[in-house]
């Protein structure tokens, strides 16, 4: 999950434009979800084609080098869905974009200078891509794995065009988002409708959606095996067991309580999946928070935020932290600047001298197994 309205050091260069005024309605995104073709659309080919079977993975992408950092932000401010203009400024949209993109570059390239020069999304998502087409074969299901990003390469029509080259009779189309929000798996699912509603070659591609999947067994036992071994052993302060901190993405409080995003409370769920884990493994720790990362603008966004919660945990007398990222499942810059940098320094001004971070799923083998 890359650089959507808000990541890291990148979203904080957007200026709070990003997400403050998405407005988007969760049923509307169930119809599509749910979709599939009819025999009367499906047109006529002679006789019927033999099944072939493709898997799309949605991610929103990010800038690969730092040159790619301005066309990338260019892109996501013309996206009507993350910078919503009044109808009569619409068609300004690419031109507020480009300035918009100019006016951020700097501060966003220093984000991916710290961490490496570029954003490592789409090898890991690539990487996901490969070891999920693996296992598919081990149980004897014949797919291909497409990867499409909403706001760098490999685009989403880029995705759908090797789709409809390779022939693909039935579509699964994943979000690598655990949680659904209508700003992550949201935004890539209204474009891909788009696509689908204008692209008369794909209305006999059957296709099912799976909006969220927090709840899968092995997506809990792999974050709980990664919890379990930052728990090992002695605290990095030496004193005492860890404090979990649970670090999700943060989304608009708006979204929640106006537009009925599920968002925060698949979070919430998620985590109470994996904390009874925990208690059934016995694993010893200092309790657990649940905090919200990578707020911008002056909106208000879901609470408690990180920030806050780390200088409330050292007051408290907390002096040892587990952090895991618990909306992502691959590393960039939220967990690699963000936490390992941004949150890491905090806590340390705040007297919190043990400091570990559980790191993002990736390849995890039971995870892509599952």
């Amino acid at each position: 999950r890359e650089d959507t309205c808000g990541v890291g050091r990148d979203a904080r260069a957007t200026g709070g434009v990003a997400c403050a005024a998405v407005q988007s309605d969760p049923g509307e995104l169930q119809l599509f979800t749910t979709a599939t073709a009819t025999a009367d659309s499906v047109p006529a080919m002679g006789k019927e084609r033999k099944k072939t079977v493709g898997v799309l993975l949605l991610n929103l992408g990010g800038p690969e080098t730092l040159s790619d950092v301005q066309p990338f932000l260019r892109n996501l401010f013309g996206d009507p869905d993350i910078l919503r203009l009044s109808d009569a400024l619409s068609w300004a949209q690419p031109l507020i974009a480009s300035v918009i993109a100019v006016l951020r570059t700097r501060t966003a390239k220093q984000g991916y200078e710290a961490i490496g020069g570029g954003s490592p999304l789409r090898q890991t998502t690539d990487m996901q891509a490969r070891a999920l087409q693996r296992a598919l074969v081990g149980k004897s299901q014949d797919a291909k794995v497409y990867v499409a990003m909403r706001y760098w390469h490999p685009f989403t029509e880029e995705a759908i065009s090797a789709i409809k080259r390779d022939g693909v009779t039935d579509l699964v189309v994943l979000p690598l988002y655990p949680q659904f929000s209508v700003t992550t798996s949201g935004s890539s699912l209204r474009l891909l409708e788009k696509i689908f509603q204008e692209d008369a070659q794909l209305r006999g591609l059957k296709h099912t959606v799976i909006p969220s999947w927090y709840q899968r067994a092995g997506y809990i036992s792999a974050m709980v095996n990664l919890i379990e071994k930052g728990l090992e052993g002695t605290s990095p302060s030496g004193s005492g067991t860890q404090h979990i901190l649970f670090s999700a993405h943060g989304v608009p409080k708006s979204y929640v309580d106006e537009a009925g995003d599920p968002y925060k409370e698949e979070i919430e769920h998620t985590v109470d999946l994996i904390m009874r884990e925990i208690g059934a493994r016995g694993l010893e720790h200092g309790g657990y928070t649940l905090a919200y990362q990578s707020r911008v603008g002056p909106v208000e966004w879901l609470e408690p935020y990180t920030s806050d919660s780390i200088r409330y945990l050292a007051k408290q007398g907390v002096d040892s932290l587990l952090v895991v990222p618990i909306s992502f499942v691959s590393e960039h810059i939220e967990t690699l600047e963000e936490i390992d940098m941004e949150y890491r320094e905090l806590a340390e001004e705040n007297g919190i001298t043990g400091w570990r971070r559980v790191p993002a799923l990736g390849g995890d083998e039971l995870f892509i197994d599952d």
